[in-house]
């Protein structure tokens, strides 16, 4: 004879807790004599189970690359870090030193530490996480500008983060941009709508969700660029933003940008941009992205 599911996860509930009064139906009449109790919460778990499953990894099935700008290590390679490679229809030099504080905090190290407080949130979101460098060393040069542009194209990624910071003299010069490649074919073509509304998203968690500034010295004073010189941008086939975090020689920025708490900020924000992305960017079919929310 077939017996109600309610019936069941009662009969187990009793042998796992030792319950011995008469269960209640449901509907609230007692159970036929004989039957066992369970507590409510018993018979839920494998429900609540499964959907804390599903919730825990909201980023499950996406792919993100990060690109922490620079290398520590490229003012001792000169002629490496100075030869031409391609840049989308011209060549540029295949990287540069970065800049610094005034204290000699150096952008590549601010833009490793931030990615990797980045990675370590997208990682535990369910995202798998491509870096275009793996090391922050003296030791070490490059990548260059190609290869940082092309990184995800083959693995498909849904969207790529090249994490800077500026070195804006100007007096007063404050706050961060997000630079997105503009229309340019047959290179970004694909890309410059999707690279754009990821501009709009990471701007957002930035300005409204971080409280951080807009450059004050970038044209048009809203927190965004858009640039058709940098490879980085160029030879993406993914949608992809350049971040410049703040103004290393803005005494201001550099507290914030040199402290443990200031790094965790960006972080949060660069994690909440991409998430409101995902969230919204169309596939080729005209679908969300899909992934576990």
């Amino acid at each position: 004879m077939t017996r109600p599911a309610w019936v069941v996860g009662a009969v187990l509930g009793s042998l796992l807790l030792g319950g011995c009064a008469a269960p209640q139906a449901p509907d609230g009449r007692t159970a036929p004599a004989g039957a066992a109790s369970a507590p409510a919460a018993l018979v839920e778990v494998a429900p609540v189970a499964a959907r804390t499953a599903r919730t825990s990894k909201p980023l499950r099935g996406t792919r993100i690359v990060l690109d922490p700008g620079h290398q520590l290590g490229n003012k001792n390679f000169p002629e490496k870090i100075n030869r031409q490679v391609p840049a989308g229809g011209f060549t540029k030099a295949c990287n540069t030193t970065g800049t610094s504080t005034d204290g000699g905090y150096a952008e590549a190290t601010f833009a490793w530490q931030v990615t990797r407080q980045v990675r370590r949130r997208l990682e535990r979101l369910g995202t798998k996480v491509q870096l275009t460098r793996s090391t922050n060393s003296t030791q070490r040069w490059g990548p260059c500008v190609d290869e940082r542009g092309r990184a995800g194209n083959r693995s498909g990624a849904d969207l790529k983060l090249s994490i800077h910071g500026d070195g804006s003299y100007a007096d007063g010069a404050h706050g961060f941009h997000v630079i997105a490649p503009t229309d340019r074919r047959p290179w970004t073509h694909d890309i410059y709508r999707s690279s754009r509304l990821l501009a709009v998203k990471v701007r957002a968690a930035l300005h409204r969700r971080a409280g951080l500034d807009h450059a004050t010295y970038v044209a048009g004073g809203d927190g965004l660029d858009f640039r058709s010189d940098l490879g980085t941008l160029n030879l993406s086939d993914v949608p992809t933003v350049l971040v410049e975090l703040g103004n290393m020689r803005d005494a201001g920025d550099a507290r914030l940008m040199t402290s443990r708490r200031g790094r965790a900020t960006y972080a949060t924000a660069l994690v909440r941009g991409a998430r409101a992305f995902l969230r919204s960017h169309p596939t080729p079919q005209g679908e969300p992205l899909r992934f576990d929310r």
